[in-house]
């Protein structure tokens, strides 16, 4: 029985991949909330940044599956922290790319001694990842430039480039239900939410309820729905909802109830 209470005390092991996912859902969340605060928009941000916007996207999501390797990943997440005002090398450093080769343990310490590598085995280690990384996100940058220039609008390109207006919009922040009309026939309906202040909250989605909790300050969420998604919360104005990637906006006065429907098709 002692050793079944040893073995039940242990951490459960987590793979790299699942170190990946969620270190990615983490930094994900953080960059979509550093776009939000400087009122940028994922157009604004593929000119910025030179990558995708389904990249984008997949980065600010936490969805490893629609990412490349995760060496072009971590070059990804710099070049987005970079346009967003933050140290990307730092940030970056974060994501795990690989896992160091773990020292096995041994009976005597001649024989643990016999198996560490030398030092500087390490660093050339290292120097080579380094080097991977940065060129590989050239040649990434290189492709993503192409495809940015024959795909964009020119209108839209001189636009951002002339009006002093458009680099820096207003703060005010506008209720969610006076843009909720706009939506035209998508195939599919997606919000994000992000908290200001712990919140109550519930998440309906083609009828089947989600979620239903209080989620605490600062988390990001996203929730997708083939035909309506319908959101409940007892402090509107400590919610930030945005709806099929358009900008966050509150979802009213603070301190009070609002449940907002949103349909993937208007109704006929």
């Amino acid at each position: 029985m002692k050793w079944l209470k040893r073995k039940d005390n242990e951490p459960p092991v987590i793979s790299l991949e699942q170190q990946r996912a969620q270190k990615l859902t983490e930094m994900g969340a953080q960059l979509w909330a550093a776009r939000q605060e400087k009122s940028l928009s994922l157009e604004e941000m593929v000119v910025l940044t030179k990558i995708p916007r389904r990249l984008l996207v997949a980065i600010e999501e936490g969805n490893l599956n629609d990412l490349p390797e995760p060496v072009y990943i971590q070059g990804l997440i710099r070049q987005f922290a970079d346009a967003l005002g933050l140290n990307g090398v730092e940030f970056a450093s974060h994501f795990p790319v690989v896992s160091l080769p773990t020292i096995p343990k041994t009976a005597g310490k001649i024989r643990l001694m016999g198996q560490l590598r030398p030092l500087h085995l390490y660093l050339l280690y290292i120097f080579v990842i380094v080097c991977s990384v940065s060129s590989l996100s050239q040649l990434l940058n290189n492709a993503a430039l192409r495809a940015s220039n024959s795909q964009s609008n020119p209108q839209q390109e001189t636009y951002l480039k002339t009006d002093p207006t458009h680099t820096k919009s207003s703060t005010k922040v506008q209720p969610v239900s006076d843009t909720l009309n706009s939506l035209k026939d998508n195939q599919s309906v997606q919000i994000g939410v992000t908290l200001k202040s712990s919140s109550w909250i519930r998440v309906v989605a083609d009828g089947k309820t989600e979620f239903e909790g209080v989620l605490p300050e600062g988390t990001h969420r996203v929730w997708k729905a083939q035909e309506q998604l319908t959101v409940k919360t007892d402090n509107a104005g400590g919610v930030l909802m945005s709806v099929n990637q358009q900008e966050a906006k509150q979802m009213g006065e603070p301190g009070k109830v609002e449940e907002v429907k949103i349909a993937a098709r208007p109704e006929s």
